[in-house]
């Protein structure tokens, strides 16, 4: 195990989060906040510890191997979070670590579940830090890594294979270097894009910016206590929420978009089953709070929706209106749509939707072979056959998420958190989606969970975002011999 080279990248994604830091300064002082201090202390503190570590651990040996990759991207974001607790603590916005490591995890991990009671007391450079966090973690640390420090080398391939979401890679360019500068180009024209059309429908900079980190990472975090909702705003709904759709989906797609092969996104397999599905929840769901919500027209119906169905199914969790008071039968809904998720490729979290079609398509092709037993129907994605191994993977995968669901579920309702609150919890946190139901609802936060319940979800936060395998891998024998 290289060990050197591990903490030496430790080292410079440290330093990276806290010059970060610094980004909301200008809004400090424009807003004449008194965080300024704090975050200079946090940013300065950071960055020594960064270079300390990156110069102590400094190699010219640069091989990383497939080991090294896994823990990199573990370590990596338990590092960024500890330190990204720095902000929280120095300017006593948060006065406990627990807390602190909470919201710094689900900021990195583009979760948005939030312990602050009252977001909108929150000094505008810590705030900004907090929508930062959601910035730099949607498209992933480690990524990010490979575009600024391009010493990895090939041997980054075997980060990007940690930290890439889903079974399947499209891989743009022949260097991951390359590849990673090309997604982080989508990335920034779409949150460009989208702080624009905030702009134009009234929002300040300020709070353009941070619900355009907060969309394109499908992060969640808002500068608002009551989310979208607060600004009541046809516009602003439909913007947040074509970019939300946006960014549910394979990056490697708007980039082939941009290139001017439009038509890719209809010869994806993934998308049309995302496409497919999501349109199918928010007809449901439009009819259902039609006829059970009171003083809603169709339009109204469709508006609410249409925002959260797409909020909750990119991962993102912004609400513009609180789903935890609609019909349980919409709520089903939205609880499931967090656990399918958007598309590989994407910012979005939870199972991934193709994941989600390769199972169903198997589970067809067993039911079919109960009637023709020496039939051979291959199961295909994008016209291609998809071998039986990441078929065993996709399912031991799904095994290890419900696994963990329950399990997650069990330990909060064993510390006294009530089943709903429990169970919605622990969906929403895996998935990186926010918000869940009942006490920990849109409207709501999870600031009255007891201590050890928080570093469950902590857990849960960490383990969805690196899919389960990257973490769980690093705890068995085989992983640590020679």
């Amino acid at each position: 195990m290289n060990f050197k080279s591990i903490f030496s990248v430790l080292g410079l994604l440290v330093c990276f989060t806290g010059l970060a830091m610094l980004l909301g300064i200008p809004f400090s002082l424009y807003y004449g906040d008194t965080d300024i201090i704090p975050i200079i202390l946090s940013s300065i503190i950071s960055v020594i510890s960064g270079l300390i570590l990156w110069r102590i651990f400094r190699t010219d040996e640069k091989e990383l191997g497939i080991k090294e990759g896994f823990l990199i991207a573990f370590l990596g974001w338990l590092a960024i979070s500890l330190f990204g607790t720095l902000p929280y603590l120095l300017s006593d916005t948060i006065v406990n670590f627990t807390d602190a490591f909470f919201e710094t995890v689900s900021g990195f991990t583009t979760t948005g579940a939030s312990i602050l009671t009252d977001v909108e007391k929150v000094p505008h450079g810590i705030l900004f830090w907090r929508s930062t966090t959601h910035w730099i973690g949607g498209m992933g640390i480690i990524v990010l890594s490979l575009a600024i420090f391009p010493f990895l080398g090939i041997a980054g391939m075997q980060l990007f294979k940690a930290e890439s979401s889903g079974p399947t890679k499209d891989k743009l360019t022949p260097r991951i270097t390359e590849t990673a500068r090309l997604l982080w180009g989508v990335y920034i024209l779409l949150t460009f894009s989208e702080t624009l059309l905030l702009l134009l429908g009234g929002m300040s900079l300020f709070d353009a910016l941070c619900h355009s980190f907060g969309t394109i990472a499908t992060g969640g975090f808002s500068t608002k206590n009551s989310s979208i909702a607060f600004y009541n705003s046809t516009y602003i709904d439909f913007v947040v929420g074509i970019f939300m759709f946006l960014s549910a989906i394979n990056f490697s797609l708007h980039y082939a978009a941009l290139k001017g092969d439009v038509l890719n996104y209809f010869r994806n397999s993934e998308f049309k089953f995302y496409l497919l599905y999501v349109s199918i929840a928010i007809t449901y769901v439009t009819v259902i709070n039609f006829f059970t919500q009171n003083g809603y027209t169709l339009f109204d119906a469709f508006r609410v929706s249409f925002f959260n169905v797409i909020s909750a199914s990119s991962c993102t969790g912004f609400a513009n209106s609180d789903f935890a008071l609609w019909a349980p039968a919409a709520q089903f809904i939205i609880v499931l749509v967090m656990f399918i998720g958007g598309c590989a490729g994407s910012t979005t979290g939870a199972i991934k939707s193709v994941r989600v079609m390769i199972l169903l398509r198997n589970t067809f092709k067993e039911a079919a072979r109960i009637l023709h037993p020496q039939a051979v129907v291959p199961i295909k994605f994008n016209k291609r056959i998809v071998d039986q191994d990441i078929i065993s993977m996709i399912s031991s995968f799904f095994m290890l998420y419900i696994t963990t669901f329950f399990i997650s579920s069990l330990l909060l309702i064993i510390d006294g958190v009530d089943l709903i609150s429990a169970m919605s919890g622990v969906v929403a946190c895996m998935g990186g989606v926010g918000p869940g139901l009942n006490t920990v609802g849109p409207m709501a936060n999870y600031a009255h969970l007891p201590i050890f319940s928080k570093y469950v979800l902590c857990a849960d936060m960490l383990l969805g975002r690196l899919e389960l395998f990257t973490i769980m891998v690093i705890f068995t024998k085989s992983f640590w011999k020679v």
